[in-house]
């Protein structure tokens, strides 16, 4: 047990390590300034702009960076929607899958588009070589926006006054070529010498132990699972996800996959820092964001690898840990500590069932997404926190009787409108959305794999995770009905695009106002004290708006659960 915590502080101190230098280059990438990269990239972006007829060099206002963003983001809906209704009747199938009802086509192609990958099919059996292909396409351009948006915000903080902030298609494409490409190039290469397949061969006919024949499916997995990882996407080549021993295995497969979805996450705070000269500002945000994350983590790591008390009592060693759900390969203590990152980063792949884990640990687990800023997805973390940050500088102003302001720039009536929204619709969309599905038992009570207590929070782990973009599962839960595809289809949609929408367009209001210095008066938020006010207005706002459903859910399976 002791050489799993060692590995698991390794993991975390690694990502760590690899996220500053890697911050610094992607802040050169979107600042324009010369990389190692640029021979060899440069053309492929000039063909890329010259094919589409896209003017890289055009200035664009927040307004015509979000009709980019949402233009596209349609066209790949429709396009995706149509292939996984006719997948069957398309090439590259070798298995023969079928193509999908219309609701979980709906169902997948949101979820691919929106970052999330709420997967209601099993990945081997649920989609062809074809389909599998677009949806990792789709992996790689929902990390590109959320990049891209990400860095409208870094430029409307990096000018005093303006009304342009860069050209989207710019920011989006190298964020594919220059960063996320290369990297996945790296991640495949180690899992593809870790014995992930890597082929567009079919189900392969295998002898097992016990002189049974099975036929096991293959295909282009490490590729598919790097991005998986490194753009927070979640989505699993395989039904089990990252618990499979073809997605996950080996330890160094693990660690690989835990360092690469924390990877970009923490880089994009150290390139915010570069890029608009604010480095103490991102170590501020750093610092929340880990004082959260060690919150949620060390009791998660702690009760996993204590065991179950009900185990314990029929006479059964416990020393592994709460095993059930778990890969004996991986171990309880990484588990527990995969179980949160995945959910504080929104990747949303497993290495374990969430479902198996202890009661609190499902709790921790269901916070880490209800609270939705540690961290976060790729770029779209950053945007989340940032609301809370406006929310803090506001409330700081009150305190001191003066005029909210954040780098120059007076925070007034339409942008704490607009923050107070984005902030109150991610409890609206989880706390609604289970109402809804505990309110028509006739639709969801066959679907769940437990009752009670239990049950409950497997219909709230659906929301929660649907509307943090998160897609990971308290698996048990079928959700393959028309209910679950269509209400958290919507959850997926509105969870995604309105956090987006809400902070490029109070980034674009800050930016054309006019910059004030700073004085001796105004309020430093790149101090340990305004962290701290950050760090408490988070933690009431999750408070306040989830404690109820959380005492409904993992609080009463707790209680009621023998503990001797």
């Amino acid at each position: 047990m002791n050489s799993e915590i060692f590995g698991v502080i390794v993991q975390f101190l690694v990502a760590i390590a690899l996220s500053i230098p890697l911050g610094n280059y992607i802040a050169r990438v979107y600042l324009n300034k010369p990389t190692f990269l640029d021979r060899l990239i440069s053309p492929i972006e000039k063909l890329l702009f010259k094919i589409s007829g896209i003017n890289s060099e055009e200035q664009m206002n927040w307004k015509q960076h979000l009709s980019a963003l949402l233009t596209i983001n349609l066209i790949w809906f429709i396009i995706g929607f149509i292939l996984l209704m006719t997948q069957g009747l398309l090439p590259f199938n070798p298995d023969k899958n079928p193509s999908m009802s219309p609701d979980l086509a709906f169902n997948t192609i949101i979820s691919f588009v929106v970052n999330c990958n709420l997967q209601h099919y099993s990945g081997e059996t649920g989609v062809s070589y074809l389909a599998q292909l677009w949806l990792m396409f789709l992996q790689f351009v929902s990390a590109a926006t959320g990049m891209a948006a990400a860095v409208t915000l870094f430029e409307a903080f990096r000018q005093k006054t303006t009304t342009t902030l860069g050209n989207f298609y710019t920011y989006f494409i190298k964020s594919i070529t220059r960063i996320l490409l290369p990297l996945c190039v790296i991640v495949s290469s180690i899992l593809i010498f870790q014995g992930t397949p890597m082929t567009f061969e079919g189900k392969e006919e295998m002898m097992t132990l016990e002189g049974n024949k099975v036929e096991v499916s293959r295909g282009p997995a490490a590729a598919f699972i790097a991005i998986k990882h490194l753009g927070t996407n979640g989505g699993g080549f395989f039904g089990t996800n990252s618990a499979h021993p073809f997605e996950n295995p080996t330890y160094i497969s693990n660690m690989t996959e835990m360092i690469a979805q924390m990877l970009i996450p923490l880089a994009m705070l150290f390139a915010f820092g570069v890029y608009t000269n604010r480095r103490k500002f991102a170590w501020m945000m750093f610092s929340v964001m880990t004082v959260g994350f060690l919150c949620l983590t060390i009791p998660n790591v702690y009760m996993e690898s204590q065991g179950n008390p009900m185990i314990e009592r029929l006479g059964i060693d416990n020393s592994l840990g709460a095993m059930e759900g778990k890969e004996v390969r991986i171990g309880s203590a990484t588990s527990g500590f995969w179980s949160i990152a995945t959910t504080v980063i929104s990747t949303g792949s497993v290495n374990s069932m969430h479902d198996s884990t202890m009661t609190l640990s499902g709790m921790n687990e269901l916070l880490a997404m209800m609270i939705n800023s540690v961290y976060g997805g790729v770029g779209v973390g950053i945007l989340n926190f940032f609301v809370f940050v406006i929310l803090a500088v506001f409330i700081s102003g009150l305190m001191v009787g003066r005029t909210p302001e954040i780098f120059g720039k007076k925070i007034e009536a339409k942008e704490m409108k607009i923050a107070m929204m984005i902030t109150l619709l991610h409890p609206f969309l989880i706390l609604v959305g289970t109402a809804l599905a505990a309110g028509i038992p006739s639709e969801t009570l066959s679907t769940l794999n437990n009752s009670s207590y239990h049950g409950f929070s497997e219909m709230l782990y659906e929301f929660t995770s649907s509307a943090a973009n998160n897609g990971s599962g308290f698996e048990g839960l079928e959700d393959n009905t028309p209910f679950w595809n269509i209400a958290t289809g919507f959850v997926l949609i509105l969870g995604r695009f309105l956090p987006i929408i809400g902070p490029v367009a109070i980034a674009g209001l800050l930016a054309k106002k006019h910059f004030v210095p700073e004085g001796s008066g105004t309020l430093a938020t790149d101090t340990a004290t305004f962290g701290s006010i950050v760090f408490a207005i988070i933690l009431i706002v999750a408070a306040l708006a989830f404690f109820p459903a959380l005492t409904l859910g993992p609080i009463a399976d707790y209680f009621s659960t023998p503990k001797f």
